[in-house]
């Protein structure tokens, strides 16, 4: 446990973002699983409408740290290959 007084804010700090964190990615999680829902049921208009709230949650989470840059640009890329091929799957 923290003894001086600068380490026991410091695990607050680090208690309230590992909270947050997990808040936005478990918000991403659903946003993802959404899209990738959507598309296996081949519902690609409501997939492309989805695509911008997607892609500002994942530039949002990779600004603040809480996912890398480089995961959010993996998953961006995987998602709109997965709707550019549904579509041409049609």
């Amino acid at each position: 446990m923290a003894i001086t007084k600068s380490a026991k804010k410091a695990l607050r700090q680090s208690l309230k973002r590992r909270k947050l964190n997990i808040a936005k990615k478990d918000s991403l999680k659903d946003l993802l699983r959404e899209v990738n829902d959507l598309i296996s049921q081949k519902k690609i208009d409501e997939a492309k409408r989805i695509l911008p709230k997607v892609y500002k949650a994942l530039d949002k989470t990779a600004k603040t740290g809480t996912i890398k840059r480089g995961r959010a640009d993996r998953k961006k890329s995987r998602i709109s290959k997965s709707i550019n091929r549904a579509i041409s799957q049609k």
